[in-house]
């Protein structure tokens, strides 16, 4: 199941998505995110849907490493339609004691599971599709008016960025401690949630272990490249807007009017 989380990872690539400017990516995100939780009807999920399958197909991301990331979310998915499914009033189709299933219900249901799972599909992708340093240019970039009221933009961008750099990091890493700490005897499967919980305690002590030592070493390795933070620093590559960030803005605009349109005006 470890494996399987792949958010945080960049996978280099000459595609469209690739060279977008990280800003616009932001951004594109952000307007996406808008238009799935505007969304109310089967056009307009359809509209998010085929957005996503589009840009997966662009970005030449292999499906697979999509699904490797929605493996983790499956329990969330499930359980948030099923709440959705019980508690929505309706038209009652199936009733057992206190359980009615509304058709209400399902289509709710079946809408905030599939939010869920674009949310987490298009969220992955930005990191797919962008190095660690561009979505730190980007973020900084965005959040830059905000030093004018002495709020450390640089900074908030820096580990927003390195927090999700180790993602992959510190998987990898739990991953290695719970194998070896299988090969001596261990079992984190069997047992009630009590017993499970219990297990993870060898895991979880060298993992807070092993992540303050590689802190310290990064921080350690910051300072003796004279890093200070972002007064005065310079970038080599600065970010600047062309007509491809253009066409992709335009686009999920597009997108974002056509959900809006389908879904509040015509209920679809």
């Amino acid at each position: 199941m470890l494996k399987d989380i792949t958010l945080g990872q960049y996978f280099p690539g000459t595609s469209i998505i690739h060279r977008l400017d990280p800003r616009v990516k932001l951004i594109a995100l952000i307007v996406y995110i808008v238009a799935l939780f505007l969304a109310g009807g089967i056009v307009s999920y359809a509209l998010c849907t085929g957005f996503a399958v589009a840009a997966i197909a662009i970005s030449g991301i292999k499906p697979k490493l999509i699904l490797k990331s929605l493996k983790a979310i499956i329990f969330i998915v499930l359980f948030t339609a099923v709440l959705n499914m019980l508690y929505t009033p309706g038209d009652v189709l199936v009733s057992f004691w206190i359980i009615k299933i509304t058709k209400q219900g399902i289509f709710t249901g079946f809408g905030m599971g599939l939010r869920v799972i674009l949310l987490v599909t298009v969220s992955a992708l930005l990191t797919y599709t962008t190095s660690p340093m561009a979505l730190t240019d980007g973020l900084e970039n965005l959040l830059s008016p905000l030093k004018k009221i002495h709020v450390p933009v640089h900074e908030f961008a820096m580990m927003m960025t390195i927090a999700l750099r180790f993602i992959p990091t510190l998987i990898e890493e739990t991953d290695k401690i719970m194998s070896a700490q299988k090969a001596r005897g261990a079992d984190f499967e069997s047992g009630n949630i009590v017993k499970r919980a219990r297990a993870l305690i060898p895991v979880l002590i060298p993992l807070f272990v092993s992540s303050f030592r590689r802190a310290d070493e990064l921080a350690t390795a910051m300072e003796c490249r004279l890093y200070h933070g972002g007064n005065g620093r310079t970038r080599l590559n600065t970010l600047r807007y062309g007509k491809i960030d253009g066409v992709g803005g335009l686009v999920i605009a597009l997108v974002c009017a056509a959900v809006i349109v389908v879904s509040k005006v015509f209920g679809l």
